[in-house]
C-alpha cells in the first residue's frame, strides 16, 4: 500500500528507525507487514462486490450480473437442438444451395446488394453463432426464427419476383414456416414454464444473494477491524523500538523542513499534528520545537522530508533539461537564419 497524506510506509519506518541491535527482527516486520496488504487486497475485492451488488439493486438489476447465455432456461438449449434439425432438413433441400453461405457480392458484381440488403444473413452465419463460434449468440430459439426469415426475406426482396433465387427462397420459407409451426407449441410451453419458474425463484434468489452479500460485508467490517488492531500493535511495536534521533539529524531535519515547497511543509505540519492534536498548523507563524517531538513523529518528518525534496529536485532538474532544450532549439534557429543571410549576400 502507498502511504498517503506524507505518512511514510510502516516498512520504511520499521527498518531504518530500529536500532542496530535490533535489526534482525526487521525481517520479522516486513513478514507482518506483507501479511497485512495481502489480507487488505482481499478486503478490498470484497468491498467491491458488496458496492456492486447493492449499486445493481439500486438500479433495479437485483445486484446480479448476467452473461451472454443468461436468459437460457434448463429447457431452451434442447429446443434451439430439436431446431437444429429442422434448420438441417431446409438447408439439405436442393433448393438450399444460394443460401447456405453468405452471399459473394464481389464476384457475383452486386454492387448494389448492401445498398438494398442493410443485414445480410446465411445459414452458416445462423449455425456459428448456434454454436457459439459468432461475436453474436441466440438467446432464445425465436432469435433463430427471426434470422431464418430474414435470409428468404433478403433474398425476395434483392431479386425480382420471376428471377430463380426468389422463387427459392419463397418455396423454402413455406416449408420452414410449416415446420416453425408444428414446433411452436414447445416453444410456448417451455416460456411458460420459464416464466413460472422465474416468478417463483427470483425472490427467493434475491433474497438468498442479499443475505449472503450481508454476511459478507458484516465479515469484512470485522476483519477491518481486526487488521487495524494488529496494525496499531505493529505501530506500537516500532515506536518502542525506535533510537532516538540524535541533535544532528533533528537540526538537518529543521533545515530539511525549511526547503518545502508550501503543500508539503503544510502536509509536515499535519503529521506533527497527528500526534499532538493542539499544535496549529494554519497558525501564520509556526514554532516547532523539535525536542518535544515523540520519536515516531521525528522519524516520520524525516521520511517525507526526504521524499518531498527528492520529487521537487527531480521536478527542478525536468525543468532546467526542458529549458537547456528550447535554449538549444533558439540558438539552431539563429543559426540557420543567419547561414541564409551568408548564402544570399553578393
Amino acid at each position: 500500500m502507498t502511504p498517503t497524506n506524507g505518512a511514510a510506509a510502516p516498512e520504511a519506518v520499521a527498518e531504518a528507525a530500529l536500532a542496530p541491535e535490533v535489526e534482525s527482527e526487521v525481517d520479522a516486520f516486513q513478514r507482518q507487514v506483507d501479511d497485512l496488504v495481502s489480507k487488505t487486497d482481499v478486503l478490498e475485492r470484497r468491498v467491491n462486490e458488496v458496492v456492486d451488488f447493492y449499486d445493481g439493486k439500486k438500479h433495479g438489476s437485483g445486484g446480479r450480473k448476467g452473461g451472454r447465455h443468461g436468459a437460457y432456461g434448463r429447457g431452451m438449449p434442447d429446443l434451439m437442438r430439436q431446431l437444429g434439425v429442422i434448420l438441417r432438413e431446409i438447408t439439405d433441400d436442393n433448393d438450399a444451395w444460394p443460401f447456405r453461405e453468405p452471399v459473394d457480392v464481389v464476384g457475383l458484381h452486386l454492387h448494389d446488394y448492401y445498398k438494398i440488403i442493410t443485414k445480410p444473413m446465411d445459414f452458416s452465419t445462423i449455425q456459428n453463432k448456434m454454436e457459439g463460434k459468432d461475436v453474436t449468440t441466440y438467446k432464445n430459439v425465436r432469435e433463430i426464427y427471426a434470422d431464418v426469415r430474414l435470409i428468404f426475406a433478403n433474398a425476395m426482396k434483392y431479386n425480382d419476383d420471376e428471377n430463380i433465387v426468389h422463387l427459392l427462397a419463397k418455396s423454402l420459407l413455406e416449408k420452414f414456416e410449416e415446420k416453425w409451426r408444428q414446433f411452436l407449441p414447445k416453444v410456448e410451453s417451455e416460456e411458460k414454464r420459464q416464466k413460472e419458474e422465474e416468478s417463483k425463484g427470483v425472490l427467493a434468489t434475491n433474497t438468498s444473494r442479499e443475505a449472503a452479500i450481508a454476511k459478507l460485508a458484516k465479515d469484512t467490517d470485522d476483519e477491518l477491524n481486526q487488521i487495524n488492531k494488529q496494525l496499531e500493535e505493529l505501530r506500537k511495536m516500532v515506536v518502542h523500538r525506535c533510537r532516538k534521533m540524535t541533535t544532528d539529524e533533528k537540526r538537518k531535519l529543521g533545515a530539511g523542513l525549511c526547503h518545502l515547497s508550501p503543500d508539503d511543509l503544510n502536509k509536515a505540519l499535519e503529521i506533527v499534528a497527528q500526534d499532538n492534536p493542539s499544535f496549529q498548523t494554519k497558525a501564520e507563524e509556526v514554532d516547532l520545537d523539535m525536542d518535544a517531538q515523540s520519536e515516531t513523529t521525528l522519524w516520520r518528518l524525516k521520511f517525507f522530508v526526504r521524499e518531498a525534496l527528492e520529487r521537487q529536485a527531480n521536478v527542478a532538474s525536468g525543468k532546467m533539461d526542458e529549458n537547456a532544450k528550447r535554449k538549444r532549439e533558439i540558438c539552431n534557429a539563429l543559426a540557420k537564419t543567419a547561414s541564409k543571410r551568408i548564402k544570399k549576400q553578393p
